[in-house]
């Protein structure tokens, strides 16, 4: 892996407001604010060069939901967005990369639908990251309401064959928890894929943000709720994160 350790602090809208749940549970919410844009607009400000939104309505219901504020964030910032939750169909690609954001995720359609994964990657390349969420090394789809009989890391290797240049990998068992992320899971992917992984869920502390960026073969951490229930800022995480590098 090469270039530098990337922060997406991570926006996840429910209803129009931005939210936090524990283990992908619907029923475990807390509201962190009324303004997904303005949410991004202060992520943004502290210096953020990238921005994490999932649709966590749209992921539920197969179908975009909250896209509005995605596109506000994408043409008003300068942030690049990145985008999961509910995008199934080639329209919904087009939709949000026409319109500015950055890159899109592609999730449970990864397992549903290779054939349209396959064609996806062809066509768009490096504005597509793959959501690859795993309870205990197997594949979760449909906001982790199912688990499927896919590995992870078997699931990885055949992507990354497809053209799937960034992964973003959730250990759910760490997701909300503020328990630490699950490291070695997250290396076992990126060594086994060759490509960039992003790694989500658990992160508490900025030691857990040096932990992964001493790792070496991971490309990055979304970080949500650590930031929400002010453990720390964007703006630590990203000076945290730029004097490991010049240490190095």
């Amino acid at each position: 892996m090469s270039g530098p350790f990337t922060i997406y602090p991570a926006i996840d809208m429910r209803g129009g407001k931005c939210v936090r749940l524990i283990q992908g549970d619907y029923n475990q919410e807390t509201i962190y604010g009324d303004s997904p844009f303005s949410m991004a607009e202060v992520f943004a400000g502290e210096g953020a060069k990238w921005i994490h939104m999932v649709d966590l309505d749209g992921a539920k219901e197969g179908k975009r939901i909250n896209d509005s504020f995605v596109l506000e964030a994408a043409q008003k910032l300068k942030a690049n967005i990145q985008i999961g939750g509910g995008i199934r169909t080639e329209q919904d690609i087009v939709h949000y990369l026409e319109k500015g954001v950055a890159r899109v995720i592609l999730g449970s359609v990864a397992i549903s639908d290779p054939d349209f994964t396959k064609k996806m990657l062809s066509k768009y390349t490096t504005k597509i990251a793959i959501g690859l969420d795993a309870k205990d090394g197997m594949v979760a789809t449909h906001g982790w309401l199912q688990t499927s009989s896919v590995s992870a890391i078997e699931l990885g290797k055949q992507l990354a064959e497809y053209g799937a240049d960034t992964f973003i990998f959730t250990d759910i068992s760490t997701d909300g928890m503020l328990s630490g992320p699950n490291v070695d899971a997250t290396h076992q992917l990126a060594l086994a894929t060759g490509k960039e992984v992003i790694a989500s869920g658990g992160i508490s502390s900025l030691e857990d943000l040096q932990s992964l960026q001493k790792n070496g073969n991971i490309a990055g951490a979304i970080i949500g709720k650590a930031i929400y229930t002010n453990r720390f800022t964007v703006r630590e995480a990203l000076t945290t994160v730029r004097d490991f590098e010049v240490g190095k």
